[in-house]
């Protein structure tokens, strides 16, 4: 669906300069969407569903973007709201976590799939609660905590707790095996 289709779903016609610069803001922030509806939605038709009521919260929001915070950032922080909204109001439960493959194959990974220490550290990443997979693939996109902690709403602090225990947590499991 194209951004301008969106916006008329979204019952909002804007001007011309306004569609123009959301088009290249949705465009430049497409891939974060599709990471984002990977870690959430099995179904491609539902990952579809997601990614446009992403789009759709995007444009509702976007007069309100301050650029504050980072695009990418604010995208991130938009995207994960709608994508649990959306999981809690459809009653969706996962009973087998995506895996992470998924999105970084969207994301094109910054680490090696093929080496063994990648895959195991993606099969354990696919064993967390959704909030710790999405709080690592923040992580692992790169971002600070505190953009982490813009983006899922918490502390800079409770970010690197809550990293400590999972890194902590990840690295029990890997001795394990």
């Amino acid at each position: 669906m194209t951004a301008l289709a969106i916006a008329k779903k979204a019952n909002a016609m804007p001007d011309a300069g306004d569609q123009q610069r959301f088009v290249a803001f949705l465009e430049s922030q497409q891939r974060t969407l599709y990471k984002v509806a990977y870690i959430y939605c099995r179904d491609g038709e539902e990952r579809r569903d997601l990614v446009q009521e992403m789009a759709i919260q995007l444009w509702r929001s976007f007069a309100s973007f301050d650029g504050r915070a980072a695009p990418v950032t604010w995208t991130y922080r938009v995207a994960m709201n709608v994508a649990i909204s959306y999981r809690r109001r459809e009653g969706r439960r996962i009973p087998n976590p995506l895996p992470l493959d998924f999105a970084f194959d969207v994301a094109d990974a910054t680490f090696d799939a093929k080496t063994d220490q990648s895959r195991q550290l993606r099969t354990l990443i696919d064993g967390l609660d959704e909030m710790n997979r999405a709080l690592m693939l923040l992580y692992l996109e790169g971002f600070d905590h505190k953009e982490i902690g813009d983006v899922l709403g918490a502390s800079a602090t409770n970010v690197a707790t809550r990293l400590n225990r999972i890194k902590a947590k990840l690295q029990s499991q890997l001795v394990k095996e």
